[in-house]
């Protein structure tokens, strides 16, 4: 199944054990600059959902902002999380396709014009569903999070299904937040795949 949002993730095969102890703490300047980002991604948000309601168009420029903020987002997730070691550029590029280059890959196609602005106004309602479903998986994905916390600790390697979860997490959780933030009219799968 093909959906306009996409994560996608080169593990590597060997952790450093000292990443868990401390690869949340470097991410903290990332951390800061998402907190921003999210911001005004906020506000980007809701001038979308106004100009979608009104027009039945994304704004070309707003879409670009909201896809940015999201892959940026994913990006400091996974390296904040150990999943992986190369530490994230603080990488603004404002484009719908990612423009490669990292162990993690997200990719949107926004729906620009002809959008459904009845789903779009009751997208809050929409979403429930959905975001409920994200919510269970990646709480479920954080417990396996602290799981593998030990496991990469002791033996520099993320079980595999531990990983393939998280990634599935990881996945969903783009998903939602391409659904959320009104770059798709297409209700996201309930699924990990």
């Amino acid at each position: 199944m093909t959906y306009p949002a996409t994560f996608t993730f080169d593990p590597p095969e060997k952790v450093e054990n000292w990443r868990p102890l401390v690869q949340w703490i470097m991410a903290v300047p990332h951390f800061i600059v998402l907190y921003f980002i999210q911001i005004v991604a906020g506000v980007c948000l809701l001038i979308s959902w106004l100009a979608i309601v009104i027009t039945g168009k994304l704004p070309q420029g707003l879409a670009d902002f909201i896809c940015m903020a999201n892959r940026y987002e994913m990006r400091v997730m996974a390296y904040a999380g150990f999943l992986h070691g190369e530490y994230p550029p603080f990488d603004f590029t404002m484009t719908a396709a990612d423009p490669g280059g990292q162990p993690v890959r997200v990719d949107f196609e926004p729906a620009l014009e002809g959008r459904n602005r009845l789903t779009v106004l009751l997208r809050i309602i929409w979403a429930i569903p959905a975001m409920l479903f994200v919510f269970v998986i990646v709480l479920v994905a954080e417990i396996l999070w602290f799981i593998a916390f030990f496991a990469v600790l002791f033996t520099g390697k993320w079980p595999t299904g531990l990983l393939d979860f998280v990634q599935g997490a990881l996945r969903v959780a783009t998903r939602g937040n391409a659904y959320f933030t009104l770059l798709t009219d297409e209700y996201p799968p309930f699924e990990t795949a």
